[in-house]
């Protein structure tokens, strides 16, 4: 029992544990609309999109946050942009702004590589996160979750259905505006705890996995919200004893978790869809 509560007597491990889950929260509860949207591949772009951010900043001495919501920030409205403006679909416009940012990523990194910290940037470094990153993922997480609380309804109407939000007054371009913000965000904040790297399963995988669990929109954002928040805290409590990167550790047991629904859900589940069709047989 004592080895089990050890990582709880380090306030380093105390302290990764507890931002791991509420990084892991927001994440969830974005993905959740992904999920709705058909968007999953747009947290994938911006993952990669804000690595010349990152890089830029790491060069000029900034905060490698500041650095990684600017280009973030810039990813999104591009995509945005080219998807009002354009006809292009949007898988192209994702894969246009990802390869895009990244190539400018990596020139970035290449023009001064002993700058530029590769690991954190792959890796993420949630064990040694600051007092000013924490307070900086706390505001992030805030203002997240204030916003979609207070209008989950109208994003849910307006990337269900955009006429019917036309019609009763909800501006979808507008929210999508706001939501790829919050995106953006999150995802800044996501790269200091699993790396830029696997921020899409951050953003992906809860979702995906209340998606077999439920036919309810709440219950699917409640249901990505726990699945996101305990396992982020559990992964970065199992890294301590495993000693291995604590975002690898995170997204491992998300995905452990999906297979579980994957093969076990009562209703979508791989199981239960054999026993239905041999039964309809």
């Amino acid at each position: 029992m004592t080895t089990l509560l050890e990582p709880f007597t380090y306030s380093y491990m105390v302290n990764a544990m507890w931002v791991s889950a509420l990084v892991g929260a927001v994440c969830a509860f974005l993905s959740a609309y992904l999920m709705l949207k058909g968007w999953s591949l747009i947290g994938d772009a911006l993952s990669h999109a804000i690595v010349p951010g990152v890089a830029g900043a790491y060069m000029l001495g900034l905060p490698f946050a500041l650095g990684a919501f600017i280009s973030g920030g810039l990813a999104a409205a591009a995509m945005l942009f080219l998807n009002l403006q354009t006809k292009l679909r949007e898988d192209a416009i994702i894969g246009l702004i990802f390869s895009s940012f990244f190539a400018l990523g990596l020139f970035t990194v290449s023009l001064n590589p002993t700058a530029v910290n590769i690991q954190t940037i792959v890796l993420g470094n949630i064990l040694a996160i600051t007092p000013a990153d924490t307070l900086q993922l706390v505001i992030i997480a805030g203002v997240t979750f204030v916003v979609m609380a207070a209008k989950w309804k109208d994003f849910m109407v307006a990337f269900f259905d955009e006429t019917h939000a036309r019609s009763v007054g909800i501006n979808p371009a507008l929210l999508r505006v706001v939501f790829f913000a919050l995106l953006a965000a999150s995802t800044v904040a996501a790269l200091q705890t699993v790396g830029a790297f696997l921020v899409i399963a951050m953003v992906v995988t809860p979702g995906a996995t209340a998606f077999l669990l439920t036919d309810r929109f709440g219950r699917l954002v409640i249901l990505s919200i726990l699945i996101g928040a305990l396992t982020s805290f559990f992964g970065a409590y199992i890294s301590y004893f495993l000693d291995g990167a604590t975002g690898g550790v995170i997204v491992v047991l998300q995905t452990l978790v999906f297979l579980t629904a994957f093969f076990l859900a009562p209703k979508h589940g791989y199981i239960a869809a054999r026993r239905k069709a041999r039964a309809a047989a």
